[in-house]
């Protein structure tokens, strides 16, 4: 049974369940600025060239496919697992880790419904275990300043935030099926809702949404364009787009009583972020450089186990989105506003979270490639 508390020093064995695109561009790269207190130790994935290649790129000898996964959280001596399967398939091997007294580590959206989200808590609380959900720009620099320049009003008393999110989705990808959790709203657009949240530090009370799609076959089961607006506390209002029928734009600017602020692109972790400032006459922009993300993802979870601390974010924020995610579903059905339920949130993200590891190089893939259009 791994040890959760009382390692100081050590580092954690973590194994990687789903070795698509996002695991093998970022994740499995990341444990390189992570070991200081993480360690790649197994991989899982029906592809067994990619458990062979994959395997022997990083010298991992604890390979297993999904039929398995139990043996490998044995056999293996897993602490954690990292979680990058298809959304629907969130739940079950994280309650299942859970069960074997594994931490967990899961991709955003965190599951399919408030539900499986609860569950999963659940799970976790049952067989104390530690849960985190991997919102990456909660640790990345741009993002994080900007939260302290609202909660500073640099931009006066941040009243607006507006968000464009949208890719061309190449035809097939799994983004474009809907019973495994597919559509722009989960995908993307859960990014503009996180966003709206950790800047205005609350809540949403409740939705209006809008959908639309072309004749396009790669929309036959999901939404191609979906546009909603968030009435927050204080008369507050976010809004936001996402599609995965318009070229790429990743960005959101909030507007205050005395000046307005900027990031774009704002989402992206292969690239350079940049943000801007305005107050008045007074101007101020930076540009981040690419970084590695998802190291201090790792650096995090593994330092909140060791030391026996409750992750930031939880199991409570994943599951925060996705009620905003079923409201805007209802909204979208019965063409009205829907009220969201909420979680009591206790801790919010800052800056002091923000980690800085330098950008990766990008990976050789294995039977795997982007979900946007090159």
């Amino acid at each position: 049974m791994p040890q959760s508390t009382n390692g100081k020093g050590r580092k954690l064995r973590y194994g990687v369940v789903g070795l698509g695109h996002i695991a093998q561009i970022a994740v499995l790269p990341a444990f390189e600025h992570a070991k200081k207190n993480s360690q790649l130790a197994a991989l899982v994935s029906d592809d067994p060239t990619k458990l062979k290649e994959l395997g022997k790129q990083y010298g991992i000898e604890h390979l297993y496919d999904y039929q398995h996964f139990d043996e490998c959280l044995r056999e293996a001596e897993l602490d954690v697992v990292y979680i990058a399967l298809p959304n629907n398939m969130h739940k079950e091997y994280a309650i299942r880790a859970a069960e074997a007294g594994v931490h967990v580590l899961c991709e955003k959206p965190m599951a399919m419904n408030s539900q499986e989200c609860i569950d999963m808590i659940e799970a976790c609380d049952k067989n104390n275990v530690k849960l985190m959900i991997a919102y990456r720009l909660h640790f990345e620099e741009a993002n994080m300043k900007m939260v302290q320049a609202v909660q500073d009003e640099k931009i006066g008393n941040a009243r607006l935030f507006n968000s464009t999110f949208s890719m061309q989705v190449r035809e097939g990808n799994i983004r474009t099926k809907g019973d495994m959790g597919g559509g722009p709203l989960p995908d993307i657009g859960i990014y503009c809702i996180n966003a709206a949240r950790y800047l205005f530090q609350d809540e949403p009370l409740e939705v209006t949404a809008m959908a639309a799609s072309s004749d396009d076959p790669r929309f036959q089961s999901i939404d191609e364009t979906v546009s909603a607006i968030l009435r927050f506390p204080g008369e507050r209002v976010a809004s936001f787009v996402c599609s995965f029928g318009a070229a790429d734009m990743s960005r959101y600017e909030v507007v205050g009583t005395e000046g307005h602020l900027c990031v774009d692109p704002a989402y992206d972790y292969a690239m350079e972020l940049k943000y801007e400032i305005v107050h008045g006459k007074k101007e101020s922009s930076k540009e981040i450089p690419k970084r590695d993300q998802f190291a201090p993802e790792l650096l995090h979870f593994s330092d909140c186990i060791l030391s026996n601390k409750e992750p930031e974010p939880n199991g409570l924020e994943g599951l925060a989105d996705i009620l905003v995610i079923e409201a805007i579903n209802e909204s979208l059905m019965t063409g009205k506003s829907v009220n969201v339920k909420r979680v009591d949130k206790q801790s919010r993200p800052g800056i002091d979270q923000i980690q800085k590891k330098p950008g990766v190089d990008k990976p050789k893939l294995v039977h795997a490639q982007s979900g946007s259009k090159d």
